[in-house]
């Protein structure tokens, strides 16, 4: 008589699944970064967006050094990490201005779906580039539903009724795709083998050249002012949101399953919506629980144990 015994997959420390505590604390950042959406339009009066994109990199970029030197973390470029943080801080960098411009042009709920593509540029790249972090056909299927989730939440798109918005939406697919390959880059280079702290100040820091460029280039001034709204704003993007969550994120990013990770972000739309209905009065459609069950069924596909 014989038995046989079942072996658990085997992970590694960069593409294990996430665990109840690591869920939970994606789950919040994404909570902050749906709030995030209402804080940059409390800003918006007084300071444009490609503005506060330049202001959040650089007051976050101080914040980290600070950190880091508090704490005696190296944050030398001078070593092979130096040409993945280039173009990780360039496309981070790209992915708002591709953002901002396309709202220009195209509605916040289009513009949303096509930057949402991102997560699925993760999972695709991470097939390739990242060694068992693949996908099977029921976590594919996962990632569809939490994309339509969202589409359901917002709307789905009509074929673009003039140039203009067709150029929008491309800009914001744009900056879908540079936030995808932002993740892969960090995920698959030789920054996945530095902290946290130096992948994000990579960001910061080639980022913000790059945002006031961006800004000299369109025009943007600040005329007046702003006022402590909008400064309030401004601290809760720039400390909240910048320097502290994303250096989370990065720290799982750097520890867990990157495409698993990714599917988690299609929760920021929703937190985005329901953050407008608490805080500024926005409208709510009844398909909105509808869209967060989509979303969760998505998620539990997405991470369930193979």
């Amino acid at each position: 008589m014989t038995s046989t015994t079942t072996q658990a997959p085997q992970y590694t420390a960069a593409t294990r699944p996430l665990d109840i505590g690591a869920s939970a604390i994606v789950v919040f950042l994404c909570l902050c970064w749906g709030f995030n959406q209402v804080m940059v339009k409390f800003a918006l009066p007084d300071i444009p967006p490609m503005t506060q994109a330049a202001i959040r990199s650089i007051g976050a970029a101080i914040i980290i050094w600070l950190y880091a030197r508090m704490r005696g973390i190296s944050l030398d470029m001078r070593d092979e990490t130096l040409k993945a943080g280039i173009a990780a801080g360039v496309l981070f960098a790209l992915e708002f201005i591709f953002l901002y411009r396309g709202l220009l042009y195209t509605t916040v709920s289009r513009a949303t779906l096509f930057v949402y593509t991102a997560p699925f540029v993760v999972v695709l790249g991470s097939h390739f580039l990242v060694p068992g972090d693949r996908f099977r056909w029921t976590q594919w299927l996962g990632l569809a539903m939490s994309f339509a989730g969202v589409a359901l939440a917002f709307g789905v798109p009509t074929p673009a009724a003039d140039p203009n918005q067709l150029l929008g939406d491309m800009l914001a697919l744009l900056g879908g795709i540079a936030w995808g390959f932002t993740t892969l880059v960090v995920k698959s280079t030789s920054l996945a083998r530095t902290g946290p702290e130096k992948t994000l100040q990579y960001q910061l820091v080639m980022s913000a050249p790059v945002l006031v460029g961006a800004v000299l280039l369109f025009g943007e001034r600040i005329t007046h002012m702003p006022s402590v709204v909008a400064l309030a704003s401004m601290t809760y993007q720039t400390v909240w949101v910048v320097a502290l969550t994303f250096l989370i994120w990065f720290t799982m990013v750097l520890r867990y399953s990157a495409a698993r990770l990714s599917a988690f972000t299609f929760l920021t739309p929703l937190f985005g919506v329901l953050a407008g209905y608490l805080v500024m009065g926005d409208p709510i459609t009844p398909a909105f629980a509808g869209a967060g069950a989509l979303v969760i069924g998505g998620l539990i596909l997405v991470n369930r144990p193979k």
